[in-house]
């Protein structure tokens, strides 16, 4: 949830900043790369549907031959051979169609799968700012309603697509070869359908845009409400966000409205075009047959022909509305695989057992006037635990989430064991970007999921080969061994979502034994245990201190006895770094972390240090 200077959800004004939209040269060099691996299946497709269709043009000549049999007082006898072959064409057009378009499906089926997989990819590796820019609700709509449309494009629209354009050409082809006068009747009605497609495109590029921004808009303030209720209910804001809601709503319908007249309208110049074309035909057929250049037959096939061209011509056209909207998705999409795509890539070492942890003169801005560090410098030795302490707001998390790689400084440099890059606004290593050995830093922090599946697949997310008994031995070093067997499957317990739900402690501890797992040289925890309550305040802490044994260490206390059991505490203030020494050593210089030791500890007994 996005979150505004004053805390309060939802009072963002409404230019947030989306996600970007490709273009429609990038978008179609997109597609054409995901389907690259597959040419020889839509090759396959293509010529069996281009051969099932060429079959199918056989019914109007046959219908043709059977009229100039009765029209010429033909015994009934006559009529065997020609129906005997309508059957066989219906057969083998049925089932070439089959093969084909089983052909086609799986191509797209394929492809959108590698373009699901790539939006998912990529969609985890967006900067934490720049996501928080645009707001949850444009990238949710992105990976529901736009992958939602691409995907019904590519099972329906696609094979029909392809099918009908395939029957249009040849059609086309078999009028010319019954008398090429057919044919330039039936291009009369050509003009209008052109104009008619132009019209549509024009609009419905735009409209179709414009609606799936209004969609996002109207998913993101939904979320920030509803995920911000008491907030807004606690500062009588209802009314407020009422207005904002239904304002985005009315915006969407609107648009939706816009789409409804615009296919009306479209349908509408479809049904002229029918009708001039068909006209056509048949007074063309009319004086040819008069004339004694055909028969009866040819100019009844030649008709058909045009009327079975009502079919695949409006498909293809009505399909546009389908095609203008899976490509705005299409676009919406690959908008966002191209921020990663131009994104610096981080190199993702592992790092020497013992690895140290340099920050050099960092900092960091959200936006224009949001600076949140400015130029902190920052070591952690080899094996060093060290607290970060400030007030709310001072950037203990954003340096967190630096140092673990989720987002990148806009100035200065974080390295891992000097693995360093220049300045800029760069950093070495990634949250969970996995080397040969594993990933270099892993982040844990107070927001932690719960993944859908059996709780042994949960912590092998951390680590997919380890055994059940590696599982067993990192839950039992952070403490959650004895609860974990206890439930009523053991490790084989469905928990998440329609599962066994766990407490926030207990899903803290999960996290704590995937660090465990994942074994990574350095780690960062961002208030991993405020979700506790204090009756689990000191297990969590337990469990924590357990997991980060032998590794260096960035801590963000959130309880000051962190604090007081690390190695070192680094204090912040507005973004910048004040004092730096033991709990000892701070308390008695009796400066910022003094006063906050002594607010902390006024109402309780402090602990003693180690």
């Amino acid at each position: 949830m996005t979150s505004t200077p004053s805390g309060i959800p939802g009072t963002a004004d409404d230019s947030a900043e989306l996600l970007p939209i490709a273009s429609g040269a990038r978008t179609r060099a997109a597609l054409r790369t995901l389907i690259r691996p597959d040419r020889g299946r839509a090759l396959l497709g293509l010529g069996v549907l281009v051969g099932a269709t060429a079959v199918g043009l056989l019914v109007q000549p046959l219908l043709g031959r059977i009229v100039d049999i009765v029209a010429d007082g033909r015994p009934a006898d006559a009529l065997t051979l020609p129906v005997v072959l309508l059957l066989v064409v219906a057969v083998v057009q049925g089932v070439t169609t089959t093969l084909g378009l089983t052909q086609v499906a799986r191509l797209g089926e394929t492809v959108l799968a590698r373009l699901r997989e790539q939006f998912v990819e990529r969609a985890l590796h967006l900067p934490a700012d720049r996501l928080e820019r645009a707001g949850a609700g444009d990238l949710t709509a992105r990976v529901t309603g736009d992958v939602a449309r691409v995907a019904e494009a590519v099972r329906s629209a696609l094979p029909e697509m392809a099918r009908s354009v395939l029957a249009i050409v040849l059609t086309l082809g078999a009028m010319a070869l019954l008398d090429v006068r057919f044919l330039l009747a039936a291009l009369l009605a050509v003009p209008v359908q052109a104009l008619t497609a132009r019209w549509y495109v024009r609009r419905a590029v735009t409209v179709y845009a414009d609606q799936r921004v209004a969609n996002g808009a109207q998913q993101q303030q939904l979320l920030e409400t509803i995920g911000g209720a008491a907030t807004v209910r606690g500062h009588r804001l209802e009314e407020q966000h009422t207005e904002k809601s239904a304002r985005r709503s009315r915006k969407a319908v609107e648009l939706t409205m816009r789409s409804v007249h615009l296919v009306l309208g479209f349908y509408a110049r479809l049904h002229i075009a029918e009708y001039i074309g068909l006209a056509a035909v048949l007074v063309t057929g009319f004086f040819l047959v008069r004339d004694g250049s055909v028969s009866i037959g040819t100019a009844t096939a030649a008709a058909l022909y045009f009327h079975s061209l009502f079919g695949p011509v409006n498909a293809a056209l009505v399909l546009l509305d389908d095609a203008q909207s899976a490509a705005a998705g299409l676009a919406r999409l690959v908008g966002v695989t191209d921020i990663e795509e131009s994104a610096a890539q981080l190199p993702h070492q592992r790092t020497e057992a013992g690895a140290a942890v340099t920050v050099d003169a960092v900092s960091h801005a959200y936006g224009p006037g949001r600076t949140v560090l400015h130029e902190v410098s920052l070591a952690l030795r080899a094996g060093e635990h060290v607290a970060l302490v400030g007030t709310s707001g001072a950037g203990k998390s954003t340096l967190a989430r630096l140092v673990a790689g989720v987002q990148q400084p806009t100035g200065g440099t974080v390295s891992v064991a000097g693995v360093h890059q220049p300045t800029g606004g760069k950093v070495s290593v990634a949250q969970s970007a996995p080397g040969p050995a594993g990933p270099s830093v892993v982040l844990v922090t107070q927001e932690v999921h719960v993944f859908t599946g059996t709780l042994a697949e949960d912590l092998r997310l951390a680590r997919p080969d380890a055994t059940d008994a590696d599982l067993r031995t990192a839950l039992a070093t952070v403490y959650a061994l004895e609860w974990a067997e206890a439930l009523p499957e053991g490790l084989a317990t469905v928990v998440g979502e329609g599962g066994h739900r766990l407490d926030p402690a207990r899903a803290q501890q999960l996290a704590l034994a995937r660090l465990v797992l994942a074994d990574p040289p350095v780690a960062v925890l961002d208030e991993a245990t405020a979700e506790a309550g204090s009756a689990g305040a000191r297990t969590l802490e337990r469990s924590a201190e357990a997991a980060l044994a032998g590794r260096t260490a960035l801590v963000v206390a959130h309880r000051l006895t962190q604090a007081v059991a690390a190695d070192r505490i680094v204090v912040l203030e507005a973004g910048r770094v004040v004092e730096s020494g033991t709990h000892d050593e701070l308390r008695t210089a009796d400066g910022p972390y003094a006063t906050l030791w002594r607010a902390w500890s006024g109402s309780r007994n402090a602990p003693r240090t180690r």
